[in-house]
C-alpha cells in the first residue's frame, strides 16, 4: 500500500511540475519580448518565430497532418482564425505594447487571462457565470486600474495610461477569445496537428505584417530572442501543458498561471533592472486575488472538450 502511495504521489508532483515549467517557460517569454523592444521589429520576431516553429514541427508532424488534409479543408478557416487570434494578433501586440510598457505590468495582465476566457465562455459558450466569477472580475479590474495608473487610478484621466498598456490589454483578450473558440470550435484532429496548422496559418498571415513592417535581419543580438520564442515558448511549453492537463485536469492545472506575475516580476528585477514598487504589489495582489475568486469552481470532472481548449493555450 505504501508503495502505491508513493507511486501515486510521485506522479502528482511530476504532473505538477510539468505545467509548473510552462508557467516559467511563458514568463521568460515575458521578458524576451520585453527586451525584443529595439532589439527586432515586433513584425520580425512574430514571422521568425513562428516560421521556425512550423519548420521544426514539419518533420515531426507534418507527414501525419498531410495524411489528414480532408479534414484540413473542413476546418482551415477555424483553424486559420484560431492562428490569427492567438499567434497573430495575440503576439504581434504584446511585442508592440513591450515599447512602452513594463515587463511586470505584461505579466499581470497576462495573468487576468483565465479569468477573461471565464467570462467569455459565459457570454459566447452559454456557460454559466457565478457571483464568484463576476466578483473575482471586478477585484481584478481594481488591482489592474490600480497598477496602471501607479497607485493613482487619476493618472489613467491625464495620461497615465501608457499606449502598451491597452494594446496588452486587447492582446490579452484576444488570447482568451483564442482559448474559447478552442473549446467551442472541436475538431476530430489531434492536438500537435491542429498545432501544426495554426502555426502554419499564422505563419502565412504575419507575412505581409512582415514586409509592410521594419524588416529587421537576424543578428547575434537577436538570435537568442527568436529561438526562445519559437522553441521552448511554441513548442515546449504547450506539451508541458498537456501533461499537466492529462494527469491533474485543466482546471487545477490553469490555476499555476496566477505564479506568472511573481515570476515575471523576480525576473524583471534580476535581469531587466526593472525597479519593484508598492503598486506593483498592491495592484498585483488584488489582480491575483480576483483570478483565484474567478476561477474557483467546485471539483469537477473534466471532459475532453475542456482539455482540449487548454492543450493549445498560449501557443
Amino acid at each position: 500500500m505504501n508503495t502505491e502511495q508513493n507511486a501515486s504521489a510521485s506522479i502528482v508532483t511530476a504532473a505538477g511540475l510539468a505545467p509548473l515549467l510552462t508557467v516559467l517557460i511563458w514568463s521568460g517569454n515575458t521578458i524576451v519580448t520585453k527586451a525584443s523592444a529595439g532589439v527586432i521589429s515586433p513584425g520580425s520576431i512574430s514571422f521568425y518565430r513562428w516560421l521556425l516553429a512550423f519548420l521544426v514541427l514539419l518533420p515531426f508532424v507534418g507527414r501525419a497532418a498531410w495524411r489528414n488534409r480532408s479534414l484540413l479543408r473542413q476546418h482551415w478557416l477555424k483553424l486559420a482564425i484560431l492562428g490569427a487570434l492567438g499567434m497573430v494578433i495575440y503576439q504581434s501586440l504584446a511585442y508592440e505594447a513591450a515599447k512602452t510598457t513594463s515587463a511586470v505590468n505584461m505579466g499581470v495582465m497576462i495573468a487576468l487571462m483565465p479569468l477573461l476566457s471565464t467570462v467569455l465562455a459565459g457570454v459566447l459558450a452559454g456557460e454559466r457565470l457565478t457571483l464568484a466569477s463576476l466578483a473575482g472580475g471586478a477585484i481584478s479590474l481594481i488591482g489592474l486600474i490600480y497598477l496602471t495608473s501607479q497607485g493613482d487610478p487619476m493618472r489613467l484621466a491625464n495620461g497615465g495610461f501608457h499606449i502598451g498598456d491597452g494594446l496588452m490589454i486587447v492582446a490579452v483578450l484576444s488570447n482568451a477569445l483564442y482559448g474559447v473558440m478552442l473549446k467551442r470550435w472541436a475538431m476530430p484532429l489531434p492536438v500537435w496537428q491542429q498545432l501544426f496548422w495554426q502555426i502554419g496559418f499564422s505563419t502565412l498571415l504575419l507575412i505581409p505584417i512582415f514586409l509592410m513592417g521594419d524588416i529587421s535581419p537576424v543578428t547575434t543580438a537577436n538570435l537568442p530572442l527568436i529561438l526562445y520564442a519559437a522553441i521552448p515558448t511554441s513548442l515546449i511549453a504547450p506539451l508541458c501543458w498537456m501533461i499537466g492537463i492529462q494527469r491533474l485536469g485543466a482546471g487545477r492545472t490553469s490555476l499555476l498561471i496566477n505564479l506568472l506575475p511573481i515570476v515575471v516580476a523576480a525576473l524583471a528585477w534580476a535581469l531587466l533592472g526593472e525597479h519593484l514598487h508598492s503598486y506593483h504589489a498592491i495592484g498585483g495582489v488584488l489582480a491575483l486575488i480576483g483570478v483565484g475568486l474567478g476561477l474557483h469552481k467546485p471539483r469537477a470532472k473534466n471532459g475532453p472538450a475542456d482539455e482540449a481548449s487548454w492543450e493549445t493555450e498560449e501557443a
